[in-house]
């Protein structure tokens, strides 16, 4: 054997059927939670460390929505799988979530600043831990690739094989493959973990810089968007939008580059920029 056999993990009790992927969501917005929580607390922002579970909750709407309305408008473009349980796309519950929080945040007159900066990290390690659970159900997998170390998924969602990848992604069918020829790809989940971590340490380093503010949101904006752009070059993917790229390459590159301005803006505490540890004016 010249590669590697996924197998899909999933928990049986009694009727019931918890799968890797529900496991892997779950302890993502659990770890979100923690870490955002203490984060605030450590600063000194007690009344809004109260607060997060409520905003977790409207991460968890914002998800559904934002991810429901990305797979429709960008992917499907079939307004009939709102109603389908596919399609909850990062791009999309990420936006959807920021949207819902800025919602609630307002609503209750907080700073919207002070939650994002230290929801860089939490959201970084948040995606570290779920995308696990993409690759526990054999999700979200990459091109065809002939390493020791790619990757074949006969029971994925779906099964790489030759005929559902040529379908579904525009792969073309290898030469001597049939359509049940189950292929080996590229284990893009588990880069997008990697990458993930390394983006949480190197926030988690910079937590304590004397920023104003939102400053920290802006480099996991940057970091995010490159860690999507390069990812999907080894995604097995047929949304191509600008020519080689893809509409979630498109959105990375201007999700770091508002990262870059947000960094820019939020580089020093000043008038209306309070710093990690200030309490506004």
């Amino acid at each position: 054997m010249d590669h590697i056999i996924h197998h899909p993990f999933e928990i049986k009790i009694g009727p019931l059927s918890l799968t890797g992927f529900g496991i892997g969501v779950l302890m993502a917005f659990v770890i979100a939670q923690i870490i955002t929580q203490r984060e605030l607390a450590r600063r000194g922002h007690m009344r809004e460390s109260l607060a997060v579970p409520d905003l977790v909750f409207a991460s968890v709407l914002g998800m559904l929505v934002g991810g429901k309305l990305y797979y429709v408008l960008f992917i499907t473009h079939d307004w009939h799988d709102i109603f389908t349980r596919a399609g909850f796309v990062f791009w999309g519950g990420l936006m959807g979530g920021v949207f819902f929080n800025w919602l609630y945040i307002t609503r209750k007159k907080f700073s919207f600043a002070r939650f994002a900066d230290v929801a860089g990290p939490a959201i970084a390690a948040a995606y570290s831990v779920g995308r696990t659970g993409c690759w526990a159900v054999g999700d979200d997998y990459g091109h065809p690739w002939t390493s020791r170390f790619a990757v074949a998924f006969p029971q994925g969602s779906p099964p790489s094989t030759a005929g559902i990848m040529s379908q579904m992604f525009g792969t073309p069918i290898p030469p001597g493959a049939t359509p049940d020829t189950v292929l080996a790809v590229h284990p893009t989940q588990l880069y997008e973990t990697g990458m993930a971590l390394v983006m949480f340490l190197i926030l988690w380093r910079f937590r304590d810089h004397e920023h104003a503010q939102g400053w920290l949101f802006g480099m996991y904006c940057v970091m995010a968007g490159l860690e999507r752009f390069i990812v999907e070059f080894f995604r097995a993917k047929d949304d191509r939008f600008f020519g080689p790229l893809t509409a979630a390459q498109l959105i990375g590159l201007a999700v770091a580059a508002v990262g870059v301005i947000v960094m820019i803006a939020r580089s020093k505490p000043g008038p209306g920029r309070p710093g990690i540890r200030e309490v506004a004016a």
